[in-house]
């Protein structure tokens, strides 16, 4: 006869384990580090004694973000972490106090790290075979000890990001061959056109357990034509929006949030950014706005380097915030904002989700199924401008002026859908809960 403690749920949390695949390792991006957080206080919430492990290249900055999450380090074995007080030192100190030491750690470390992996990989036998395409698979070994393996919200089973995609794919087939239980969550899937990509998500995803995407425009279709099974698949919206609302203002805010993301995957003309300066800085000041650069992600700072040349000169530019900033933090400069100009894709997230309309700036097909899903998620809350058509100095400052003038009468709205997509992101959590709950009983010793 076995002693454990079961809770609430019926079972001893202490046993869970949660093997969550982060699609951002370097903890760069505030709406994926949103995510984290939505997703980590719930499991947490849920199993307070449950080991929740992060695929991650940055642990100590892990800690610092999401001290209820421990690091799964990806470059040393992906094993589960070895528990200790030292662990604490970054969850006290916070990321603005971690993140640059982090940061020259890794910068001074790196060469020398990838030189020893290279000289040991050569004296070893190979481990794995290569697949058709000559990639070889690397599967965490914290694989083996999951109780759940849960793929966290994001953009990333998509043709521009291929190598996370298939590594995602990767621990999900492990994952599932060891009757794992598996689940996707706050997912933006496609576009998917590459042919080894197709394939292999044609292979694995049919076997994963749930899958609840962010938009209902093509996610559910896609998935469909790729043989999973229509109950397994949920629209929620993004789990971000669960951060975001709950940080609402109740006053309407007065300034002009604004964001630029140029990006391979997202290429923006000279003349584009150009108009899109002149434009927001011409309508800032016809209605006495302030000017709100806000900076998503810190990847080689690109969206400094595309967002501050459009508020240059302009008379009242907020502060930016840190490098090392939350997401809570770029939440907060969102509520400042009457309407936001963007072409990334979470702040307008978060904006909507606090009730502020968008208007969206796209150039690719993968930002028009983001941002298009994001319209339909939000009705009348984005509209959605195409920097590469002629006429956009017109198109864009007729889009600016109907948001900004449509922006108090869509603001309950706004909110009413985002309260739904909080609800059914709930609703979607509560079905993983009861698989990993449901297996852990089956498992438990007699008492």
């Amino acid at each position: 006869m076995a002693n454990y403690e079961a809770d609430s749920t019926g079972i001893d949390s202490s046993t869970v384990r949660v093997l969550i695949e982060n699609g951002e390792y370097w903890l760069t991006n505030r709406g994926d580090l949103a995510i984290l957080d939505v997703t980590v206080r719930r499991l947490s919430e849920r199993w307070p004694g449950a080991r929740l492990g992060v695929l991650t290249y940055a642990p100590s900055l892990l800690r610092a973000f999401a001290p209820a999450a421990e690091p799964v380090t990806y470059r040393r074995g992906s094993r589960w972490s070895r528990s200790g007080p030292w662990w604490q030192v970054p969850a006290y100190a916070g990321p603005r106090l971690v993140g640059p030491v982090s940061a020259g750690w890794w910068a001074v470390s790196d060469r020398p790290r990838r030189y020893a992996r290279r000289v040991r990989d050569s004296l070893r036998a190979p481990a794995a075979v290569p697949d058709e395409t000559g990639r070889i698979p690397r599967i965490p070994t914290a694989v083996r000890e999951a109780s759940l393996v849960l793929a966290m919200g994001g953009g990333y089973m998509t043709d521009v990001d291929p190598y996370q995609a298939h590594r995602t794919l990767d621990l999900l087939e492990r994952a599932a061959d060891l009757h794992i239980p598996t689940v996707m969550c706050g997912q933006g899937i496609g576009p998917l056109t590459g042919e080894h990509l197709l394939a292999h998500a044609t292979q694995v995803l049919p076997k994963v357990d749930l899958i609840a995407v962010r938009e209902e425009e093509r996610g559910p279709a896609l998935l469909r034509s790729l043989g999973v099974r229509s109950e397994r698949v949920v629209v929620t919206g993004d789990d971000a929006v669960e951060l975001a609302y709950g940080m609402q203002s109740d006053t309407i805010g007065t300034d002009i949030g604004v964001c630029l993301r140029v990006a391979g995957y997202s290429p923006v003309t000279d003349r584009a950014q150009d108009v899109v300066g002149r434009v927001v800085r011409g309508f800032a000041g016809t209605v006495d706005a302030g000017l709100v650069p806000l900076i998503v992600s810190e990847y080689e700072a690109e969206d400094r380097h595309s967002t501050m040349p459009l508020v240059d000169g302009f008379p009242i530019v907020r502060p930016t915030v840190g490098r090392f900033a939350s997401a809570r933090d770029l939440v907060s400069e969102v509520a400042r904002c009457r309407v936001l100009v963007t072409g990334a894709y979470h702040v307008a997230v978060f904006a909507l989700a606090q009730g502020i309309p968008v208007v969206g700036l796209s150039t690719s097909r993968y930002y028009d199924d983001k941002l298009g899903g994001l319209s339909g998620m939000f009705p009348g809350g984005v509209e959605l401008i195409q920097l590469a058509e002629d006429g956009l100095d017109e198109r864009l400052t007729r889009a600016v002026h109907r948001m900004w003038r449509e922006a108090p009468r869509l603001r309950s709205d706004l909110r009413a859908e985002a309260r739904a997509q909080v609800c059914a992101s709930k609703q979607a959590f509560e079905r993983v809960f009861a698989l990993v709950e449901s297996e852990q009983r089956n498992r438990a010793p007699e008492r």
